[in-house]
This record gives structure tokens, C-alpha cells and sequence, in this order.
């Protein structure tokens, strides 16, 4: 028989973790929220073909990549079809206009009721995006005779269909985050993921009779990269800091000193420029698909645009994607963490805290330290970024299997997973149980 002692760390930890009632109340509210959402991606729009949805989708593997996002809705062309990226994408607009708009900038350094008045007006700019993805989604579907020749008022109530499952969809991730194990949105996106991969790895299977060496690398790599992933993810150079402060006890002055330390991490940025790199990758193909020739007719300019920036072109046409994907990933991973430092404003925060780091003056020589610190660590960010960004092409030239599931994916599953251990260990060591992580 089995004791304390002798069990697995991670299978006692998870006994530990049910046995606490808090905490499995808020696994058991995530997963039965998860299930609501997996319901939801099975509820279809009407007048959609999905068989010729099937075989669109067969086809195109930008399709795919999109659908894997979306944890099948997309091929299913259900009410969540767009998941939650809508709201991705007008949190992102936030976050870059913050430090722009003085307005902006003002609210965010009210403490919560600023941050509560950013939320808000990032769900407000929300639902304009999700109408315009959704019109847009709507109307290739339109042009590829999968949607019937619907009139305007049916489109509309489609449109407001999709808004309203993206919304649904942020809501049950806010529900996730406030009574379940948090990261709520976070954890919509990674289900979705998840829930997909069972049909990607049929995929693989079906190949592994005629290409079974390719597989097993395939699978080894893969093994490998999540490793790269959970140790860039968790890397930071920590900065020694000291604090001195005047206090006056007794009437008297006493100076007080103490000793920290800065956390900067190589990846500050996280998945943030692989989306900024993929959406601008992938836009033109998306504007020139408006305009491209249906299938059976002579191809025109817009279709070559399609054909050049397609992820699964072979080479040497693949290379412009993937090209273009590793460049714009090592730009935006500069750009985010630029903003993002800037934001903190961590040598202001230092001298006004009489904190200071040791063999550098306060005030311009600790901002130009910092700064350098920061541009080392993001070179080594930005290039893991790139390789990850890439590592499909690479593992598609190397072995000839060609899955679906992208390194934004894969970063997102690491990262979700990382993120719920450790909120779960810090649950289990309040009641001083041990935890997931040792």
C-alpha cells in the first residue's frame, strides 16, 4: 500500500489539490465552464455548406492553422467560429496606445479603477472588431460558394451571431479568471487547442505506415522544443538591487538597508510578436483573397499573392513566408519590449523607492544600464522567438510530416500549462501542502 511518502509528488499534489474544497470547487467550475465551451463550437451558422467547408479546409492549411485556434469552430463555422482573438486583438490596441494617449496614460496609473476603465473600454472596441472579422469571414465564404447568396438582413443576424459568441466566449473566460483557476481567456485559447489535437495526431498516424521515421522525429523534436520553450520561458537575469530609507523612530533618524533583486526576463514579450508577426503576414493574403479568381477560372495578381504568402508553399516559394514570419517576430519582439520597459518605468520606480543597484548612479546611468541589460536579453528572446516561429518549415523539411499545430500554439500550451501550476502551487503551499513544482 501506498503511503504519503511513496506516492508520485505530481499525483499527491493532485489529491492534495481535490481534497481542499476552495480549490477543487475552482477546478471543477473551469472544467464544467469548459465544457459550455466546447458545447458552443458545436452550434452552426445556417445556410453554411460544411461539406464544401470540409473540403476548403482540406486544402488550405492557413484554414487549418486558424481552425486549430478556434478548437474547431471555424470548420464547423459555429457561433464562436472567431473564439476569442477579437479580444486579443483589441487588448493589443490597447496596450499600444496607452503609452500614446495622454487620457489613456493618465487612467492607467489610477490604481485598479484605472485598470477596470482600460478593461472596459478594450471590451467596448471589441465587438467592432469581432463584426468586421466576422463580415470578413463571412463574405469569403460567400466568394468560395459556401454561403448561400444570403441578402442583408440574414447576414446581419449571422454577424451579430459571431459577435455575440466571441462575447460569451471572453465572458466565460472572465468567469474562469474570477471563481475557476484564472487565466481565464488564456485557457479558452489553450482547450481550444487542445481539444484539436487528437485529430492532428490521426493525421500523423495515418502517415506513420508510410513515413514512420519521419514521425518518430518528428515527435522527438517536438519533445525537445517544448523543453526549449519551458526553459526560455522561465529564464530572467536577476538585477541585485539595494534599499536604503531614512525612518524616524523615537525621534530619531535611523537609515534602513535591505537588499532585492529585478527580475528581468529573456522573453518579456511572450507570444505577443508571434501574433504581431503572423496577423501581418497573413493580412495581405487575407485582403488579396477578396479579390482572387474562384476556383476553375484564370488565376489574376491577387491569386498569386495567395500562392506566395501560403504557409504550406513548397520551396523555394516558402521561404517568402516563412522569411518574412522570422524578420517581423525579431521586430516585434524590440518593439513590445520596448513599450512594455517603457511603461514600468523601472529607474523612476528604483530612485523614488531608495532603491538602487549597486556600482551604478542613480537616475540617467541606471536608465542606460537597464537599457543595455534589456537589449542583450531581448536579442536572445526575439532570435527564440524566430526559431519557434519557424520550427514547423524546418521540422516539415527535415522529416516530410506536415502538422498543423504552429509554434504560436505550441507556446501557448506550454505557457497555460506553466501558469496553472504555478497558480495551484502557490494555492497548495497557503495551506501548506507541497506542490506541482520542486
Amino acid at each position: 500500500m501506498q503511503t504519503r511518502e511513496t506516492k508520485p509528488r505530481l499525483l499527491q499534489a493532485l489529491i492534495d489539490a481535490f481534497s481542499l474544497p476552495d480549490l477543487r470547487r475552482r477546478i471543477l467550475i473551469t472544467v464544467g465552464i469548459l465544457v459550455i465551451f466546447r458545447f458552443i463550437t458545436h452550434v452552426p451558422l445556417p445556410d453554411v455548406n460544411l461539406d464544401a467547408l470540409g473540403e476548403l479546409f482540406s486544402r488550405n492549411q492557413l484554414l487549418g492553422m486558424l481552425d486549430l485556434f478556434s478548437g474547431g469552430a471555424l470548420k464547423n463555422m459555429s457561433v464562436a467560429a472567431m473564439g476569442v482573438y477579437p479580444y486579443i486583438t483589441a487588448s493589443i490596441i490597447m496596450t499600444l496606445l496607452v503609452p500614446v494617449i495622454p487620457r489613456l496614460q493618465a487612467l492607467s496609473k489610477e490604481g485598479e479603477s484605472g485598470r477596470n476603465k482600460i478593461n472596459l473600454i478594450t471590451h467596448w472596441l471589441m465587438v467592432p472588431l469581432a463584426g468586421l472579422q466576422g463580415y470578413s469571414q463571412l463574405v469569403i465564404l460567400q466568394r468560395q460558394d459556401i454561403l448561400g447568396d444570403v441578402s442583408a438582413l440574414p447576414m446581419v443576424t449571422m454577424v451579430i451571431s459571431l459577435i455575440a459568441g466571441t462575447v460569451f466566449l471572453v465572458w466565460l473566460g472572465e468567469l474562469i479568471t474570477n471563481y475557476g483557476i484564472g487565466n481565464g481567456i488564456s485557457i479558452i485559447i489553450f482547450a481550444g487547442i487542445v481539444a484539436s489535437l487528437p485529430e492532428l495526431a490521426g493525421r500523423g498516424g495515418l502517415q506513420l505506415s508510410t513515413n514512420w521515421a519521419g514521425v518518430i522525429f518528428y515527435v522527438i523534436i517536438a519533445i525537445l522544443a517544448t523543453a526549449f520553450i519551458v526553459v526560455f520561458t522561465e529564464a530572467h537575469r536577476r538585477i541585485p538591487v539595494q534599499y536604503s530609507r531614512s525612518v524616524f523612530r523615537g525621534g530619531r533618524m535611523y537609515r534602513q538597508s535591505g537588499a532585492s533583486h529585478i527580475p528581468l526576463r529573456v522573453n518579456t514579450s511572450g507570444m505577443i510578436p508571434l501574433i504581431f508577426a503572423m496577423s501581418m503576414v497573413l493580412f495581405p493574403s487575407l485582403v488579396a483573397s477578396y479579390f482572387a479568381a474562384p476556383p476553375g477560372a484564370p488565376e489574376n495578381f491577387a491569386n498569386h499573392i495567395v500562392n506566395v504568402l501560403d504557409p504550406s508553399a513548397r520551396l523555394p516559394l516558402g521561404i517568402i513566408y516563412w522569411g518574412l514570419y522570422f524578420l517581423l517576430t525579431i521586430g516585434f519582439a524590440f518593439f513590445y519590449t520596448t513599450i512594455m520597459f517603457q511603461q514600468q518605468d523601472l529607474p523612476n520606480v528604483l530612485q523614488k523607492q531608495g532603491g538602487f543597484i549597486p556600482g551604478i548612479r542613480p537616475g540617467k546611468n541606471t536608465a542606460g544600464y537597464l537599457n543595455g541589460v534589456i537589449l542583450r536579453l531581448t536579442w536572445a528572446g526575439a532570435l527564440f522567438l524566430a526559431v519557434i516561429a519557424i520550427l514547423p518549415f524546418i521540422l516539415r523539411l527535415l522529416t516530410g510530416v506536415d502538422l498543423q499545430l504552429s509554434s504560436l500554439g505550441l507556446i501557448i500550451v506550454v505557457g497555460v500549462v506553466l501558469d496553472t501550476m504555478k497558480q495551484l502551487e502557490a494555492q497548495l503551499v497557503m495551506r501548506r501542502y507541497e506542490g506541482f513544482i520542486k
